[in-house]
């Protein structure tokens, strides 16, 4: 190599560079880009939102048909299904996990720039009647569903919907298709809140999750199996009899129990009397005289001798 006219690349370039991180005009422009597609389409069936438009805890806008579907119709191993899953992240297990949100729509439709691809309405604030869009914030009350620009919200004092009167909390306005992190973090913390009270994202309560019938009725065949066998020795056991007096229901069991109890009873009175009269002849009556024998010289006892 070399002397042929040619150049010897080196390391440098040879190395492809890393892939450069996104400016912020750049971050801004996709996630523009995000929200006009939000706005005016089913993030799972790519089609145009239309009423009535459902929104989960997270404020993502769905068609209420793709909701019905993917909970009723949709199998796991469809892609619809799979990708439903990854997007809801377990958000969504019924009706009471979303909210019907109500945008009021102006009558005199205007085409908007996405109406090639997206929605044909066009959804406005009833207080401000300006466009609610991928432009301007916009939220809706839980569980009423009114949805206004985030600004009317915020100036108007009170807790009461301005459409419909109904009271909501600080917690339940729910910003549509949101960007910020603190917004996001808040969502997630108000739906763990509620979780832990047992209320869904509506404010309904929860249904308890059916335990599996195999769980219920024995694990597997081998629980299942026991649980019979269990069943035949009750059905060979003795049929019950009323209480009695000493508490035990089986008739037989009770006979058998005083039978016992008496024995060891009788046991016990022949004990004590045998120790009473062990401890009786440790001890003798004063009117006994000693034997002679025992008051014996115990020099001279076993020895005799005669007299001289």
């Amino acid at each position: 190599m070399g002397n042929d006219g040619g150049s010897i690349p080196t390391r440098r370039e040879l190395v492809k560079e890393a892939a450069k991180s996104l400016t912020t005009t750049q971050v801004k422009e996709v996630q523009t880009e995000r929200q006009e597609y939000g706005w005016s389409n089913d993030p799972l069936t790519r089609e145009p939102l239309a009423k009535p438009i459902m929104s989960e805890s997270s404020g993502i806008l769905f068609n209420k048909q793709t909701i019905l579907e993917y909970l009723v119709q949709w199998d796991a191993s469809d892609a619809r299904k799979i990708e439903a899953d990854k997007l809801l992240e377990g958000r969504v297990k019924s009706l009471k996990d979303v909210v019907e949100v109500k945008f009021e729509v102006e009558e005199n439709q205007k085409t908007l720039g996405s109406a090639a691809v997206g929605r044909t309405e066009r959804w406005i604030c009833p207080i401000t009647r300006t466009e609610l869009g991928p432009k301007s914030k916009a939220v809706y009350l839980v569980p009423c569903g009114h949805a206004f620009a985030g600004s009317v919200v915020k100036e108007v004092s009170g807790e009461t919907c301005l459409q419909c009167n109904e009271a909501y909390a600080e917690n339940d306005i729910i910003p549509i298709l949101p960007t910020s992190a603190t917004d996001i973090a808040r969502l997630g913390l108000r739906l763990k809140t509620l979780q832990e009270k047992g209320l869904t994202h509506a404010l309904k309560k929860a249904k308890k999750e059916k335990k599996d019938k195999k769980r219920k009725n024995g694990a597997d065949e081998g629980e299942n199996g026991e649980a019979k066998e269990n069943d035949r020795k009750k059905d060979r056991m003795p049929k019950e009899a009323p209480v009695g007096n000493d508490g035990i229901k089986n008739a037989s069991t009770a006979y058998l129990t005083k039978k016992v109890l008496e024995e060891q009873e009788e046991r016990n009175k022949r004990r004590k009397l045998e120790q009473n009269e062990n401890v009786k002849s440790l001890f003798h009556s004063r009117d006994a005289k000693p034997d002679a024998k025992n008051s014996a010289d115990y020099m001279t006892r076993g020895f005799s001798y005669t007299k001289r």
